[in-house]
C-alpha cells in the first residue's frame, strides 16, 4: 500500500502532545471522583453529582484524544459514533439507575 493511503488529512491521529494532554486531563478526572469518595466534604448529593459529571467530562476527553472524534464531517461517522456512544451511555446509566431504585424498593419492603 502507499503512503498516501495511510497518511492522508482527513485521518489526523493527533501528536504525542494530544495524547499526552487526554492522558493527563483524565487521570485528573479520575482523581476528582476518587478524592471525593474517599475523603467526603459535603453532602452526598454534591458527591453524586460531581462523580457524574466528572463522568461525562472523561467520556468526552476520550472521546476527542484517544478516538479523535471531532466536529469535522467523515460522511457523518463522527457525528453517528458520538449518538450511538450516547445512546449506550444514556441506556446504561437509565436502566442501572432503574435496577439499583427497584431493588431497593423491594427490599425495604421485605422488612
Amino acid at each position: 500500500m502507499s503512503k498516501a493511503l495511510h497518511h492522508s488529512k482527513s485521518h489526523d491521529h493527533g501528536s504525542y502532545k494530544s495524547y499526552l494532554t487526554g492522558f493527563v486531563l483524565c487521570v485528573i478526572l479520575t482523581l476528582i471522583p476518587f478524592m471525593l469518595v474517599m475523603y467526603p466534604a459535603g453532602p452526598r448529593w454534591v458527591t453524586i453529582t460531581l462523580f457524574v459529571v466528572t463522568a461525562v467530562a472523561q467520556l468526552l476527553v476520550q472521546l476527542v484524544y484517544f478516538l479523535h472524534l471531532n466536529r469535522k464531517t467523515e460522511d457523518g461517522w463522527n457525528l453517528a459514533s458520538f449518538v450511538f456512544t450516547l445512546l449506550i451511555l444514556l441506556i446504561i446509566i437509565g436502566l442501572s439507575i432503574w435496577i439499583i431504585w427497584s431493588m431497593h424498593y423491594h427490599m425495604m419492603i421485605n422488612r
